[in-house]
């Protein structure tokens, strides 16, 4: 199709643009006058948080559930590992992903329930119980065992805190991605991240013609369609929402593109503010035909521009905020010079996954687990002193010994980790200021809701990587906890 004959300008399409990114609120209404458009507007994204899977084991119990709620709330992306759905609904909801799976039988680990994971928490755990039973609703356990007689039901604890927390070590480590990448945009697993999340940018914003989408195809992100240079036209883009939080990537080295392009010149794009028409990061690289390859994008070369024109004395990439993402074809380079490899016409290139490379991994699996799991037959341990687990552990199937072979399961693992072990676990609030240390000699309490709360700031903390802690709550409420100085005390695993 010539120039000529595309060089109407399309109204309809212009306001759907504005509307979708929301650059102009007030058009919302004007764009339910275009019913085949209104029905492609999508809220823009919860945060940049949701383009990786958080597997949640254990997430009906008393910590899981709080985790997963933790979780949603950040605008995680999460996924509930359960045995029995319809329980899982009446305790998490209707709004939450969840997959059948039980961690004794690794044949239910399966690529449904793994796939695009980012991190696991665990929260698994044997059932205990009062020996002459328990409310529905569990009300004297979540006294704490000190006020029964306790025992286990159902399965045993070297099934459950050894062999089942092995079983998912040992999936986890066939799906987490590489402990030095981050996979934003993983493009081979059907998802709602092209209708939601991407969005046609083209020249029509200009007066131009061309035009483009972006659709998933045999694995891939197909961004495709034909640019034009009629009405002083002269690109086609696809771009993301903004993301609200931002990546934080500062402890990445660049961006990698897995794509088959067509052998044109193409543009990529990150941008650190919401300004729909600021400066953007550019960087141009060049595609063979039919061919796929992979394109690391450093940080460090990202050109700044306003239109397609550099800005001399702009400062770099702030890699912690990183809103949103473009891609695009030009026949403008930068400051007026021509795109060598431009020609007007049918364009294609396909991306498989767009990743984050050479950064500093942070915790992928957390296990919560418990403290005290290496005092049983600990010489010179005053039993009299101990909780109830410590001096009940042989009555109770050895479940602090399987605990610590758990935690050894997931140590030789390769996975990076963090291992947190609660004193007592009560149903208060929560709160307080909390007191971690290393060594397995802590006594005390402390709320789930805190347990929870530590699992969710593990996964952002580096200095949480390959750790054990033991962790109390202490006298006084805290109305904000340094996080970072927290787990920065802390030593890592020999």
């Amino acid at each position: 199709m010539t120039d000529k004959n595309r060089s109407q300008w399309d109204l309809g399409r212009f306001i759907q643009t504005l509307t979708y990114f929301e650059v102009i609120p007030f058009l919302n209404w004007i764009q339910k006058l275009f019913p085949d458009s209104a029905k492609d507007n999508q809220n823009k994204p919860d945060g940049a948080k949701q383009v990786g899977v958080i597997l949640v084991a254990g997430a009906t119990g008393g910590v899981g559930k709080r985790v997963v709620r933790r979780l949603l709330e950040r605008g995680y992306r999460v996924r509930s590992l359960v045995r029995d759905i319809d329980k899982a609904r009446s305790i998490l909801g209707d709004n939450v992903d969840l997959v059948v799976g039980d961690i004794t039988k690794p044949e239910t680990l399966t690529p449904l329930v793994m796939a695009n994971i980012q991190a696991v928490v665990c929260c698994t755990a044997v059932r205990v119980q009062p020996v002459e039973g328990d409310t529905p609703e569990r009300a004297k356990y979540y006294q704490g065992v000190k006020f029964y007689q306790p025992e286990i039901v159902g399965d045993t604890p070297e099934n459950v805190e050894y062999q089942g927390v092995k079983n998912l070590v040992e999936a986890a480590a066939k799906y987490l991605p590489k402990t030095d990448e981050k996979v934003l945009f993983d493009f081979t697993n059907p998802s709602t991240e092209i209708k939601n999340i991407w969005g046609a940018v083209d020249d029509v914003v200009m007066g131009g013609v061309s035009e483009s989408n972006i659709q998933l195809v045999e694995g891939t992100a197909l961004f495709a369609g034909n640019v034009s240079t009629a009405n002083s036209g002269g690109f086609a883009s696809v771009r993301t929402k903004n993301f609200s939080p931002p990546f934080n990537l500062s402890g990445y080295t660049g961006i990698e593109l897995r794509l088959q392009g067509d052998g044109k010149r193409y543009k990529f794009f990150l941008r650190t503010d919401e300004k729909w028409d600021g400066i953007g990061y550019s960087y141009s690289f060049d595609t063979d035909a039919n061919t796929w390859m992979n394109i690391r994008i450093p940080f460090a070369d990202l050109i700044p521009v306003f239109r397609a024109k550099t800005l001399q004395d702009c400062p770099p990439i702030d890699a912690n905020k990183i809103s949103s993402f473009q891609l695009m074809l030009s026949k403008f380079e930068y400051d007026g010079a021509l795109n060598p490899k431009f020609s007007p016409g049918d364009f294609a290139l396909q991306i498989e996954s767009i990743k984050a490379y050479e950064g500093k991994s942070f915790s992928q699996f957390i296990l919560v687990s418990s403290a005290g799991v290496t005092r049983p037959g600990r010489p010179g341990i005053n039993l009299d002193e101990e909780p109830p687990a410590v001096r009940l552990n042989d009555q109770l199937g050895g479940i602090l010994t399987w605990k610590l072979k758990g935690e050894d399961s997931l140590r030789v693992s390769g996975i990076p980790y963090t291992i947190i072990r609660p004193c007592a676990l009560t149903e208060e609030p929560g709160g307080k200021e909390l007191i971690f240390e290393q060594g397995d000699n802590m006594r005390g309490k402390i709320s789930r809701e805190d347990v929870a709360e530590i699992c969710v700031q593990a996964l952002r903390e580096p200095h949480a990587r390959n750790v054990t802690l033991e962790v109390k709550e202490g006298e006084n409420s805290s109305n904000s906890t340094d996080w970072q100085r927290l787990f920065a005390n802390l030593q890592p695993d020999n």
